[in-house]
């Protein structure tokens, strides 16, 4: 079989031959994000979008949202960080209650549909593009700050992330994140009854990896446990208030890449940790 018929959209589009088993430094995450979301920007939204929405703030595939959970706080009049925006719905829902918030992406594919939302709904809403291990903000710029399945899993050493989040905000200030559950890591990418068998250790912190013929970084994303989470946060001076694992929610139906009803009334998909720098 061919490459082309292999591989199609953003895999295709970066030649992407194969899967390797190495590490992978920061620097090549950060290439290859970049790489993989311009690619991937517009099937991505194509495909998410109407779930996303233009100005909602979405935790997770389970469909959780902030405005029911409040895992923020009161946001109105108060500067909020959204890292690894995406097309940035929920920075524009942070926007529209009344937070003065400011979303940031690695990926100008990504920041085109965010600008794109920006001018549909006419929330002027500040983008800066810009990774997450390197904010480009000055200490204490910020009362909170929150991420949506946005750039954690990319970034190769999540310890520098959480520095990084603790520096710019101010004491008091909350950081909620939201990502994959680390024990979906043992179980094929499958929403199906495939998924539902382990097929690899849960303490292998070998990251997924894609490359092309060449062997450079196409795709990267970095497994961690719920132990190195809890030591990279605590780790940043941040402290740990709640660990939210969402149940799959009655009469949901959607499936989202791995996430579906049939995996979801057996085990969690996300984890949402909601942390706060110590006043």
């Amino acid at each position: 079989m061919s490459t082309e018929a292999r591989y199609a959209g953003a895999e295709g589009a970066l030649g992407t031959t194969g899967s390797a088993k190495r590490g992978v430094g920061p620097a090549e995450s950060r290439a290859a994000s970049i790489a993989w979301w311009d690619a991937d920007a517009d099937d991505y939204q194509s495909e998410h979008g109407d779930f996303l929405g233009l100005a909602d703030m979405v935790w997770c595939p389970e469909g959780l949202r902030e405005a029911e959970l409040g895992l923020l706080g009161e946001v109105a009049g108060r500067s909020v960080l959204e890292v690894g925006c995406g097309s940035a719905s929920c920075g524009r829902w942070l926007r529209a209650a009344g937070a003065a918030a400011v979303s940031l992406d690695i990926s100008a594919g990504m920041l085109r549909h965010a600008r794109a939302g920006n001018a549909e709904t006419g929330i002027a809403l500040p983008l800066v593009q810009a990774s997450a291990d390197q904010l480009p903000f000055a200490d204490g710029s910020f009362d909170a700050a929150c991420s949506a399945f946005g750039a954690v899993p990319f970034v190769a050493d999540v310890g520098t992330v959480m520095r990084e989040v603790a520096r710019v905000l101010r004491p008091g200030g909350p950081w909620v994140f939201a990502v994959t559950h680390p024990m979906r890591w043992i179980f094929p990418d499958d929403p199906g009854p495939t998924g539902l068998t382990v097929v690899q250790s849960y303490f292998d912190r070998t990251p997924y990896l894609e490359v092309d013929e060449q062997g450079r970084a196409t795709y990267v994303e970095h497994h961690r446990t719920l132990g190195d989470f809890v030591r990279a946060i605590t780790g940043a001076g941040l402290a740990l208030e709640d660990l939210v694992e969402p149940e799959w929610p009655q009469g949901h139906t959607r499936e989202w890449g791995q996430w579906s009803p049939l995996r979801g009334r057996l085990f969690p998909g996300t984890a949402i940790f909601r942390c706060r720098r110590p006043a």
